[in-house]
């Protein structure tokens, strides 16, 4: 969950510079947030330190606990969310209920319930193509949702470092892309990253400024992924 701006009289950690005001927030403090909870919303148990909390993204609020929040605080709950990221995070950005989402993909509310809690999916392919309609997925988010990401990074981590061509139906199973913008998009990374590591030390950086480039670049492999297959669906591949 995106953390919500600080409250009155409660920094951040150290390192955060303060975020802009919210025009959702009222000017509440944790402690009126949490009896605003408490007696118009049946939480007896939201004390300010819990609010705290929320803030500063140490705990989160159940969906119950967040459609209150946006409530007193005057939001959506999609506002206090941010970029959604997790499976309960993009049905309630979208303003759904678990059994709008359970019905929709064919799932038992119970067995849906379990995933979205363990925050892994294990749908068939046919609820797995469903729940990417009723949630409007973007290919980015879906393989994120659907627990794929970190599979995909550990891909493309060795097809910028060894022979990309051999990454090119593993990644496919996890990314269902034509299969030439695919190629485009890992021969490119193998490029961009090789190239990186060769013109670091050909500019006399030094084995350890290649390393921390090297490094910085596969941390950052699946979002260079996505950014390098839009350039390769617009070059016509």
């Amino acid at each position: 969950m995106r953390r919500p701006p600080a409250l009155p009289n409660q920094p951040g950690p150290p390192s955060t510079p303060p975020p802009p005001a919210a025009p959702c927030r009222l000017g509440m403090g944790p402690e009126h947030v949490a009896h605003d909870l408490r007696a118009s919303y049946g939480l007896p148990y939201v004390t300010p330190d819990l609010v705290i909390a929320w803030e500063r993204g140490t705990a989160n609020p159940s969906s119950p606990e967040l459609t209150a929040l946006a409530g007193v605080l005057w939001c959506s709950p999609a506002e206090l969310i941010g970029r959604p990221r997790t499976l309960r995070e993009h049905r309630i950005s979208r303003g759904l209920a678990p059994e709008d989402v359970a019905r929709g993909v064919g799932l038992e509310l119970l067995a849906y319930l379990r995933m979205e809690e363990d925050g892994e999916w294990r749908g068939t392919e046919r609820q797995t193509t469903a729940l990417a309609g009723v949630l409007d997925l973007g290919l980015p988010d879906f393989v994120t949702v659907t627990g794929r990401e970190a599979r995909l990074a550990d891909l493309l981590r060795s097809a910028v470092t060894t022979r990309w061509q051999a990454y090119v139906r593993p990644v496919g199973k996890i990314v269902p892309l034509d299969r030439g913008v695919l190629e485009a998009t890992l021969q490119q990374l193998h490029q961009d990253y090789q190239g990186q590591m060769v013109a670091t030390l050909s500019w006399g950086g030094g084995s350890g400024d290649a390393g921390d480039n090297g490094r910085d670049f596969l941390d950052r492999i699946v979002e260079h992924f996505w950014t390098t297959v839009d350039g390769s669906r617009a070059s016509g591949y």
